[in-house]
């Protein structure tokens, strides 16, 4: 299906039961509730996923398991975070085979590519598949940027045709605008604490985090901001900051992961080294998470809204 990279896409988490084996069961709960909340597509195996800790058979067992639950109404993103191109490319190559319908790509891992290397590595990707692609820019954890002008010359492939924006600087929403236009380049931003900024700012969409366990509440933003309704998007995005910051911490897997199993939609069960939050750091991030569920909002009916 054609993805049109607008809208809300979850980061999803990989459950694991104790065992450390997938929980395809309590996965496919969570794409439910995705689903049945508004979302516009599914990126599985990413950082949140635990991407790093997956193999190769088991991300294709979520790509299976999630086209099964979308049944082609929602588009399903692989992601790719590879050392190689060689390994990249038979992901991409892959995942297209299997019908994943686009790919989220970032930049080559555990080596700092100059920027010529980067453009080749996106390049050579890009030529192996036809799927959509969506480049994945978030220098402050990959040490990587996807320039301007590495854009400039990437945008020549017709595939390549959104970015998940993560430099934490709301104004570069405006400066790709302004370089490409409104809409040569898709932008989603990658950072639940400045979503609403960025999509009042031109956004077309959010790759979220929180969304893990509050769905609702997040495609609620999405589709406020989008209808105009900007004062009731803000009572909830106000609300929901708290509970957003706890995405940009080195334990954000963690932290989801326990905001999930306690909206029921998750479990804490992560593979080593991952370990789940305990001591000080767990009662405190259990106290904003139970702040903020005494506090829930009432979402108006958002699912009638136009996008």
């Amino acid at each position: 299906m054609k993805v049109k990279w607008q809208g809300v896409y979850p980061a999803l988490l990989t459950m694991f039961k104790k065992s450390g084996k997938l929980d395809l069961e309590m996965f496919s709960k969570n794409v439910k509730a995705q689903i049945k909340a508004g979302v516009d597509g599914l990126i599985i195996g990413g950082s949140l996923g635990e991407a790093s800790t997956l193999s190769h058979k088991e991300k294709m067992k979520l790509l299976n398991t999630s086209l099964q639950l979308t049944k082609g109404k929602i588009p399903v993103v692989v992601n790719i975070a590879e050392r190689s191109t060689k390994m990249a490319i038979a992901i991409a190559e892959e995942a297209e085979a299997k019908g994943a319908d686009g790919l989220m790509v970032l930049p080559p891992m555990q080596y700092k590519a100059t920027d010529q290397e980067v453009v080749d590595y996106f390049n050579d990707i890009a030529k192996s598949t036809s799927l959509p692609i969506l480049l994945y820019n978030n220098p402050v954890d990959y040490k990587t940027e996807i320039t301007l002008d590495m854009l400039e010359e990437l945008l020549e492939r017709k595939n390549i045709q959104a970015i998940k924006e993560s430099t934490r600087d709301i104004s570069n929403v405006s400066r790709i605008i302004n370089r490409f236009g409104p809409d040569r380049l898709k932008i989603l931003c990658g950072v639940d604490t400045l979503a609403m900024e960025e999509l009042l700012m031109g956004a077309h969409g959010w790759v979220a985090g929180l969304v893990d366990a509050f769905p609702a509440e997040t495609v609620a933003i999405y589709r406020l901001v989008k209808a105009g309704k900007i004062v009731e998007a803000r009572h909830i995005y106000r609300w929901f900051l708290p509970i957003l910051e706890l995405d940009i911490s080195p334990q954000l897997v963690q932290n989801i992961k326990l905001a999930a199993a306690m909206t029921g939609i998750g479990t804490e069960h992560v593979r080593p080294p991952r370990k789940p939050l305990s001591g000080k750091e767990r009662k405190r991030v259990e106290a904003i998470l139970e702040e903020g569920l005494k506090n829930r909002p009432k979402l108006p009916d958002y699912l009638q809204l136009q996008q």
